[in-house]
């Protein structure tokens, strides 16, 4: 098979070549491409110490961590996403200056961990931009997560208190 993908490469052209790998590769871990040998990558099913980051928590359960996902995803600037069967999103998130794009995918499992993968399209290097990223995305999640307690706090109260 990989001898087919590299033919096909050479005649096609490297941008459909990439798709195609990052395809080939999603099918035979099943939840997320592993990250190539250059320093652009990071994901949660790394093996390898600099490409790791720990898995996201987003919510409880599958639902509710996609949920928080795409309204996260959904209020960021210069983020596409698409939402991919019933446990996977797809995203592009886009440099401001030269308009670089990365692509995300997050695989939510059904106990709401999310594995995460950030890898840049172009470049060799990405400057610590993808694991940036995703400790940016973690944060907000953490904060969404608080101001979700503590509006629930407010009901609560507000609620004992008309009682």
């Amino acid at each position: 098979m990989t001898r087919i993908l590299i033919k096909a490469c050479i005649h096609t052209g490297i941008g459909i070549c990439l798709i195609v790998w990052s395809a080939f590769a999603m099918a035979e871990t099943h939840l997320l491409a592993p990250c190539p040998d250059s320093p652009n990558c990071v994901s949660s099913l790394a093996t390898q110490s600099d490409k790791r980051v720990a898995p996201l928590q987003a919510g409880a359960d599958r639902g509710s961590s996609l949920k928080k996902l795409e309204s996260l995803l959904g209020s960021l600037p210069r983020v596409e996403y698409d939402v991919v069967g019933q446990s996977r999103i797809q995203a592009r998130f886009t440099s401001r200056i030269l308009r670089f794009v990365d692509d995300v995918t997050f695989y939510v499992r059904d106990n709401g961990v999310v594995e995460v993968r950030s890898a840049s399209r172009a470049g060799y290097w990405d400057l610590g931009a993808n694991r940036r990223r995703v400790e940016s995305l973690r944060e907000q999640l953490s904060e969404q997560d608080t101001d979700d307690r503590t509006s629930q706090q407010h009901t609560f109260e507000n609620a004992q208190h008309r009682a």
